[in-house]
């Protein structure tokens, strides 16, 4: 699998929230995880949480061809956490 960001949003997120675009991988290497739609007007965009050492992130990204484009990388909101907790308890 593929990945690609903005260089410029990767480094403002890991100076404001120390998350480093360059983990996306984590979010698909078959862990458990929960992905919902998250359009933004009319592109397809996707929003997947994982637990990474015992916390929860989420990942919004989209499909560029067969290249997961990165959006934001943060830690995962409430019912993020909890839609997790509840498919894989």
């Amino acid at each position: 699998m593929r990945f690609e960001w903005d260089d410029d949003k990767r480094r403002l997120t890991f100076a404001r929230r120390g998350l480093d675009f360059a983990d996306a991988p984590l979010f698909f290497d078959g862990r458990p995880m929960v992905t919902f739609p998250t359009p933004r007007g009319e592109e397809p965009r996707w929003k997947t949480t994982v637990r990474i050492q015992g916390a929860f992130f989420t990942l919004v990204w989209m499909w560029r061809g067969t290249t997961v484009r990165v959006i934001s990388m943060r830690r995962a909101h409430g019912d993020e956490a909890k839609a997790h907790r509840a498919l894989h308890r």
